[in-house]
């Protein structure tokens, strides 16, 4: 008897939500898997998934062009909406040689920082009109959340052109005040390079590069925030020392001065969080704030990143916010056990003192 993937995929899909879920994944070999709160939950219900299946759901999940391209076993990035406007960011690869598709539920609505228990202070680099933010951390932690809800503020307060450039489109903002363009590599673009290049004949004021991976999205999206663009963007880096070292990293010895420089002058701060489970369930952020001040940018400029650390947690008065004292605050307030905040400490020592 065949088999309804889209209907599966449907009721698979109504339960992820309604678990309140954040991922599916879809494996040859195993159950379908949700994650829920940072726990991966086998439905040991439903039947362990062949190739017929997991081929079935990636045909109902991505574009013809996309489901070829997975054919000649290529990764694939896809964004995937079904007919009750769920969203998800899909990524189909091959392990030994069998199907396998990971599913990144979207939210239907932007959340605001308030709602996210995310620190009021972000809201104020929303107001600049130029200049270079990141949002780092590992894959999973709510980076892009965040980013969505700094770029909405900017929408509900200003007349402003955005572009976002993501692979795949993430979040569907809702213009308000602002015009808003999204662009998606492999559909509207054929890459970020190219997309970030097409921003400075399109009179854009902010620019979302939903990923820096390679030195040519860096140059050029530093570049734009040089040049009187106000540019969000992401690395997959644990803290603010470590982002700037692998943006310089990236580049060869001969031009590493010159992102130096231009780092240096075009950072607005670079803010680190992590997800962490909740006493009384769920996730909650926990965070670092490095604000590019006179210290810092000469920091930069000089090869001296691993001061940084020292400027975070004495830099509390100018809104600088260190990860351990956020974790020790979440403790405090009965929200993470200490075992967890132990757990994503960067510096356990350093945490040792607080709590």
């Amino acid at each position: 008897m065949s088999v309804d993937y889209k209907k599966e995929l449907q009721i698979l899909v109504q339960s992820l939500v309604s678990e309140q879920g954040s991922d599916l994944h879809l494996s040859v070999g195993s159950h379908p898997i949700f994650r829920i709160s940072s726990s991966l939950i086998p439905l040991v219900k439903k039947p362990i998934l062949t190739e017929v299946d997991v081929t079935g759901f990636a045909q109902v999940l991505m574009r013809p062009e996309f489901f070829e391209r997975l054919k000649k076993r290529e990764e694939v990035d896809f964004s995937y909406e079904n007919a009750d406007n769920i969203r998800f960011r899909g990524n189909a690869f091959f392990q030994k040689g069998r199907l396998s598709v990971a599913l990144r539920l979207i939210p239907n609505v932007i959340l605001s920082l308030e709602e996210l228990n995310l620190p009021p202070i972000l809201d104020n680099f929303t107001d600049r009109n130029q200049g270079f933010f990141l949002c780092v951390g590992p894959v999973g932690q709510g980076k892009s959340t965040t980013l969505a809800a700094m770029v909405n503020s900017i929408n509900k307060k200003r007349s402003d052109h955005i572009v976002t450039i993501e692979d795949p489109i993430e979040y569907v903002y809702t213009a308000e005040k602002a015009l808003i363009n999204q662009r998606e590599v492999g559909i509207d673009t054929p890459n970020f390079e190219s997309a970030l290049n097409a921003v400075f004949r399109q009179d854009v004021d902010v620019i979302l590069v939903g990923e820096m991976r390679n030195p040519e999205t860096i140059a050029i999206a530093v570049t734009a925030a040089e040049t009187g663009h106000l540019v969000f963007s992401t690395l997959h880096t644990n803290d603010a020392a470590q982002t700037i070292n692998r943006i310089i990293d990236s580049f060869p010895g001969d031009q590493q001065g010159q992102i130096r420089a231009q780092l240096a002058a075009s950072l607005i701060a670079i803010f680190s969080q992590r997800l962490v489970p909740r006493i009384s369930g769920g996730l909650v952020p926990a965070y670092e704030l490095l604000i590019n001040n006179v210290a810092v940018s000469n920091l930069i400029r000089e090869g001296r990143t691993h001061e940084i650390y020292s400027v975070i947690e004495t830099g509390l008065e100018q809104g600088m916010i260190d990860m351990n004292r956020s974790l020790a605050q979440l403790v405090q307030q009965g929200e993470i056990t200490v075992e967890n905040a132990f757990l994503y400490a960067s510096n356990p020592k350093g945490l040792e003192r607080l709590i």
